[in-house]
């Protein structure tokens, strides 16, 4: 695909996609939600039967519909024949764990029963009780069968392309530990889901039964997380794909920031890696409006539909990032964690913020424990005296703890080893790892200043739950506790050591993603240091009706999170240039404020 062809891709062909399933994935906030609720819903006005399910911790399937959906099918009101059902990863894990759990109260002691609980309540757990929910949809068609279609709106990539994975893990696992053992917890049964597991997996890789739709934006990032994501699944064996590009502004007419931000989409497209552009692909155009209600999601899948609407210009006082570098300046030594939702610019923010603190004299490291780990293409290879860049990488660390914990083990006889070995090769063996890791690059900020790009939310609070979990799951490998890992917790609620920045961007979903982030913060006991609003249209002099749609819509966004925020909001404009490598991310960094004020 060329440049050129951005703008000539047809509009949204969802009546191509004959398959009983339609799986919608993609990087987070590319809009997959309102993409595949809008198909769901030209189904269903075509007179098919539609059940649109969210396996997305995150989702917001209630917003765009307007009801309040569980795990039963919920019809939508204005829609005949269209249902909506969210599968909720907590409820799930809570009844997963008492279908293990409950048989055995009353008949073993209740430390028994306390240890199995623990050994249950962990992000694994709830990870699989989701995933169980998943593939009982595909591999159960009694569950489904008054359906014509099945849609999945799925969570980001990452943790799809899990959902994906376990069948092949989970099974190996389960033919080797036919108890169940680790931190899944004793008795989880997960043999007994092989059969299930194996059929979701040939529904998926069944051209004739699924269609996957890779969602993205015309931005690097986005194309980049859509080619990865798209050979992964070929790998796995799903390979009906079809691309759909959201957010297309089609005619920026004689408006320098529309005509600017159309350069920008087609010099993103005109790098599209190889892999996508042989792939049948589609294009959504950007509107103005929020993309919630029945009617806004029927003229998204309209030829030319771009759902301009009147704006008006607004201009707001609040503090740009300048600001913000200057607050942090004032610093000798810390960490700060850039946090939000997928898509929403932490890792250009997060090299943005290292470039110029060590632009006024300060040591800086700059990692990530986001597996994506897009940091060197935000500085475009560049390298700076004073700037230490680190990549967590969740293979490394494996075996590094792998490694730690066997040596340390030298005592056991023959068979506890090969107990210890077994066990170290269950899934959870990654996610203590990675947060030892995590720990440890916190740790370097007692005389520098640690800047975090951190994983989409998701992964970010299995990370912070480890800390309040870490220690029994040390006891049980027998592994030494480093102090940072003892003291990590005490670390992140110190408001003069961390600064937890929540970013979002000025859209509903973003921001409702972010208020979840600060309650799930703040019941740790961590307060936000500051929320900031990135790729804002508002204030800026725009004339063309879509864009100044999308400020006027921006500007009651700011004003929700101004009542949210417990401190300074900061605004980040949206930037005519790309702000990649140093002079891009100092570019940024200047921006004190949004253009227009």
């Amino acid at each position: 695909m060329t440049a050129g062809r951005l703008q000539t891709l047809p509009a949204l062909d969802w009546t191509g996609w004959g398959t009983r399933h339609l799986f919608f994935t993609g990087k987070g906030g590319v809009g997959k939600t309102t993409t595949a609720s809008a198909v769901a819903v030209a189904l269903a006005d075509k007179g098919r039967r539609v059940l649109i399910v969210s396996t997305d911790p995150a989702s917001n399937l209630d917003d765009v519909f307007g009801i309040d959906a569980g795990s039963d099918p919920a019809p939508v009101p204005d829609v005949p024949g269209l249902s909506v059902m969210n599968i909720d990863p907590e409820a799930a894990a809570r009844a997963f764990m008492e279908r293990a759990v409950g048989p055995y109260r009353g008949v073993l002691p209740d430390a028994a029963i306390a240890s199995m609980e623990e050994q249950l309540s962990g992000a694994c757990t709830v990870e699989i009780a989701a995933f169980n929910e998943f593939t009982g949809l595909l591999a159960k068609p009694a569950l489904t069968t008054t359906f014509d279609h099945v849609i999945f709106d799925t969570a980001p990539t990452g943790h799809t392309l899990r959902l994906l994975t376990l069948p092949s893990a989970w099974s190996g696992y389960a033919a080797e530990h036919p108890a169940g053992a680790s931190c899944l917890g004793p008795l989880a049964g997960l043999d007994q889901q092989r059969e299930q597991y194996a059929r979701a997996v040939q529904l998926l890789a069944d051209p004739s039964a699924t269609t996957l739709v890779l969602v993205t934006r015309p931005e690097i990032g986005a194309l980049r997380e859509a080619a990865r994501a798209s050979a992964e699944l070929a790998d796995l064996g799903v390979r009906n794909q079809h691309l759909v590009v959201n957010g297309v502004l089609a005619d920026p007419g004689e408006d320098p920031t529309a005509i600017a931000f159309s350069r920008r989409q087609s010099e993103a497209m005109a790098s599209e890696p190889a892999a996508l552009r042989t792939m049948p692909a589609s294009a959504v155009a950007l509107v103005a409006g929020e993309l919630t209600g029945t009617a806004a999601l029927r003229a998204l899948t309209m030829p030319n539909a771009d759902g301009s609407e009147p704006g008006e210009s607004s201009s707001t006082e609040l503090p740009g990032l300048g600001e913000l570098i200057t607050e942090l300046d004032a610093a000798a030594s810390g960490v700060v964690m850039t946090m939000g939702k997928g898509g929403v610019g932490k890792t250009t923010l997060a090299a943005a913020l290292a470039v110029a603190l060590v632009d006024r004299g300060h040591q800086v490291t700059l990692s990530t424990t986001d597996p994506a780990a897009h940091i060197t293409d935000a500085l475009a290879g560049a390298e700076m005296d004073g700037l230490v860049i680190e990549r967590i990488d969740p293979a490394v660390e494996t075996d590094r703890y792998t490694r730690e914990v066997l040596d340390s083990a030298k005592g056991l006889d023959a068979e506890g080893r090969t107990l210890l070995e077994e066990d170290l090769r269950s899934p959870c063996t990654e996610e203590i790892a990675v947060f030892r890791a995590f720990a440890r690059t916190v740790d370097q900020a007692n005389d520098r200043i640690v800047v975090l790009d951190t994983a989409p939310t998701g992964h970010t609070l299995l990370l912070l739950d480890a800390a309040q979990s870490y220690q029994r799951e040390i006891q049980r490998t027998n592994a030494n506790v480093p102090d940072e890992v003892s003291q990590l917790l005490a670390r992140l609620r110190d408001p003069e050591f961390a600064r937890v920045l929540v970013l979002t961007l000025a859209e509903s979903t973003p921001v409702h993603e972010a208020q979840r982030l600060q309650e799930d913060l703040r019941r740790a006991a961590i307060e936000p240091y500051a929320w900031v609003i990135n790729a804002t249209l508002t204030g800026s002099a725009t004339t063309h009706p879509v864009l100044r749609g999308r400020a006027a819509g921006e500007r009651r966004q700011i004003d929700r999170v101004e009542g949210l925020a417990s401190r300074t909001l900061f605004l980040v404009g949206w930037q005519p240039d790309p702000p990649v490598g140093l002079q891009g991310l100092r570019d940024l960094a200047a921006d004190l404020a949004p253009a227009g004020n």
